[in-house]
């Protein structure tokens, strides 16, 4: 069977908690869009088995967050007649293609890889790593192979998981001489919007920073993060001259406002003094409701269905499970192991 000419999407989020703006800005939106261009098949899964190589004692925790991420999909435009949302755990042929795709990956390999080693140090393991988080970028590749994604929307820190996706693509392709699975391209968001700072001025918001705003928060709730944010230390007093690099504020007004112009002449009057931090955070307060409330709104709304959002993941999960046992019954053909065909 020969590579596809269907442009395919894969992309997805591991279920450890409520989704925030953050990654609104890196991913979301971008999905929507690139759902409702009508040039893709798009699957969105919600990888459950990701989170459990490191949460596996808290399963509860993954169980709960499933919801809510889903409720999150559904409330900024994920629409399950475009889209495929599927659950991971549910679809057999994945851990299957994640143990025949070990065979071609070396342990250097896998330790060589930079966002492995990274998010690593991050989550603080020592010598104590889980087995299963090691080989996610080997499970990654399962997911992505499994539907022959040609296109992964990722953040520029993920491309060198795509890349161990492409070599285990190769291997298996050369290896088997069958050209069945396919190599998956990035698709990056535009420059500056793949990662927003917390509201406490860190490099990246986080549930675990607990420096988030998030999709579900109410208005009183963004209002209150927004007042808190970090801006300038020096910035005491309303006329004195204002850093606007490294401002959070300025930084979110960049993201979100459409109105550019404004935030140029606000970025004006901070730096030349004159502009209070209490009068700008009001400003982006605005903005981020105004963005916020009908996503805010959309959710509830799907709440109130909860038997409903599990209906439609069940659907996208079956449909799923359909395309991925097919390439898994291509992959173990090209193999040899389907003795009793």
């Amino acid at each position: 069977m020969g590579i596809l000419e269907k442009k395919i999407i894969l992309t997805g989020d591991r279920p450890t908690g409520k989704l925030h703006i953050g990654h609104y800005v890196g991913s979301l939106k971008n999905r929507v869009e690139l759902q409702n261009s009508g040039d893709y098949e798009t699957f969105i899964m919600i990888a459950d088995m990701q989170a459990l190589t490191d949460n596996a004692r808290d399963p509860e925790k993954i169980r709960h967050s499933l919801i809510q991420v889903a409720l999150d999909y559904l409330a900024v435009g994920i629409d399950p007649q475009k889209s495929t949302i599927l659950v991971q755990s549910q679809i057999p042929a994945l851990p299957e293609l994640t143990q025949h795709y070990s065979n071609l990956v070396t342990v250097s390999r896998l330790n060589r890889n930079p966002t492995v080693k990274t998010e690593i140090k991050q989550k603080d393991f020592g010598q104590s790593v889980p087995v299963g988080f090691a080989m996610y970028p080997i499970s990654q590749a399962a997911d992505i192979t499994a539907f022959k994604a040609t296109t992964v929307p990722v953040g520029d820190d993920q491309e060198p998981m795509l890349e161990q996706t492409r070599e285990i693509v190769r291997s298996f392709n050369s290896i088997y001489k069958e050209d069945i699975l396919v190599e998956p391209e990035g698709y990056f968001p535009p420059k500056g919007m793949g990662r927003i700072p917390g509201l406490d001025g860190n490099a990246k918001m986080s549930k675990s920073l607990g420096n988030a705003i998030y999709l579900a928060d109410d208005e009183d709730t963004i209002q209150k993060k927004v007042m808190s944010m970090y801006t300038d230390p020096n910035h005491i007093h309303i006329e004195d001259p204002g850093q606007i690099e490294g401002n959070t504020v300025f930084t979110y007004l960049d993201i979100f406002d459409p109105d550019k112009q404004k935030v140029a002449d606000l970025k004006e009057q901070y730096q030349h003094g004159g502009l209070g931090d209490v009068k700008i955070k009001r400003y982006l307060n605005d903005v981020l409701q105004a963005e916020l409330k009908p996503i805010r709104e959309r959710r509830n709304r799907y709440a109130e269905d909860e038997a409903g959002v599990y209906d439609i993941l069940k659907k996208g999960s079956e449909h799923a499970n359909e395309v991925a046992s097919q390439t898994l019954k291509e992959v173990r053909d090209a193999i040899g192991i389907n003795y009793f065909n």
